[in-house]
């Protein structure tokens, strides 16, 4: 299942869930947060902020886990034929983000006042996977 093309490859009920299905679907946001964290380095690095660059690409590397880890569960639900309760998803989501949260806070305290640079770069990631995810669903409601 990709959010991130216009075509997704077909998911049946059944099949089984992998983490090798989700890395290849999502391989385009992989591709982007590679090169978001690349760059951070490469600009902040002539700056001498290594640990900010590190602090901003592993918010980058945190929300990709954190997409990547949506990306599974939603694939598992899919795969599953399960209808889950609305409950069940609020309960997912929730524990997901709160562990997210604490581990960004965490760091961020651990090294601040660099560490602020990881809430950055999980805004960054979001915003990327924001955009990726719609532009191909803007693409199909243009579509006659």
């Amino acid at each position: 299942m990709t959010m991130t093309s216009p075509n997704p490859p077909a998911i049946n009920p059944g099949e089984r869930a992998s983490i090798g299905r989700v890395v290849k679907d999502q391989r385009k946001a992989i591709l982007v947060a590679l090169g978001f964290a690349i760059a951070v380095y490469w600009i902040a690095g002539q700056f001498g902020e290594w640990t900010l660059a590190g602090c901003i690409a592993g918010g980058i590397g945190l929300g990709l886990v954190n997409h990547l880890a949506t990306e599974y569960w939603l694939l598992r639900i899919i795969t599953s034929g399960e209808q889950p309760t609305r409950s069940e998803m609020v309960f997912a989501t929730v524990a997901r983000l709160t562990v997210l949260t604490a581990v960004a806070v965490a760091i961020a305290v651990v090294f601040w006042p660099d560490g602020i640079g990881l809430l950055l770069g999980l805004a960054i990631f979001r915003l990327v996977a924001l955009i990726m995810t719609s532009v191909p669903l803007l693409k199909e409601l243009r579509k006659p």
